[in-house]
């Protein structure tokens, strides 16, 4: 539903001004969906309990979102905001769920 604003002026910089604000609307759009998809799938993963896929999926997240930062997609302290909820999430799962080290096959007494 991408709505086209149309300019008031007719001058050509402001026609241009127009499409450049549209088209980056739309990708940083693009981007916020992206983050928030990364997120959801981090949360379902943490239903899971699979310790690696978490591990690989938490790394995502935060690039994902230090990305978009560091592009001025979202604000800094959003991404910090954000980064810290799922990093509190992910260190409460394991807190809750730790790996037993008597269970390594490799470890034979």
């Amino acid at each position: 539903m991408a709505t086209k604003a149309a300019p008031k002026k007719k001058k050509p910089s402001v026609i241009k001004r127009v499409k450049q604000s549209e088209k980056r609307r739309l990708h940083n759009k693009a981007y916020k969906t992206r983050i928030k998809t990364q997120i959801k799938k981090l949360e379902e993963i943490l239903n899971t309990k699979d310790r690696d896929k978490i591990d690989i999926t938490f790394r995502e997240t935060v690039k994902i979102i230090s990305s978009a930062a560091s592009k001025g997609i979202i604000h800094r302290n959003t991404a910090s905001r954000k980064i810290s909820r799922i990093a509190k999430k992910v260190n409460q799962f394991l807190a809750n769920n730790p790996t037993t080290e008597s269970s390594n096959p490799s470890e034979v007494s």
